[in-house]
């Protein structure tokens, strides 16, 4: 899904692109682990994501900075070798270019969203 077509999905409401949760459609990007965009803007756009127990996000990067916020569960983002727990309620930030995977190793989906600046409105789990 490009921008355009979640702008055409969204409602204008007074210089607001509104769009509801319910009209995302979730991609299994890998095994278990499912993805959707939720909005985008001409500066950043929001993700949402739900990994599933004992599902990975294989290692990779990206140019555009990742800021997060998970809701539920618990997993371990791996950067530079480096573990780190990440908890419903954290939020965290990876800088753009930087090589990292995530694993939940729970027994629950570890979900929440991601922002990416510049906008992430076509990554590869798309194509």
């Amino acid at each position: 899904m490009t921008s355009t077509d979640i702008y055409a999905r969204s409602r204008p409401r007074e210089g607001m692109d509104i769009r509801s949760y319910d009209d995302t459609e979730m991609t299994e990007a890998v095994p278990d682990v499912f993805l959707s965009q939720l909005a985008a803007g001409e500066k950043t756009s929001v993700q949402g994501y739900v990994i599933d127990p004992g599902a990975e996000v294989p290692e990779h990067s990206h140019p555009h900075e990742q800021a997060g916020y998970a809701w539920r569960g618990e997993a371990v983002f791996v950067i530079d070798g480096e573990e780190h727990v990440v908890s419903a309620g954290d939020s965290y930030v990876i800088p753009g270019g930087d090589p990292h995977r995530v694993e939940n190793r729970g027994d629950e989906p570890f979900a929440g969203v991601d922002v990416f600046s510049p906008p992430r409105t076509d990554p590869d789990w798309q194509e």
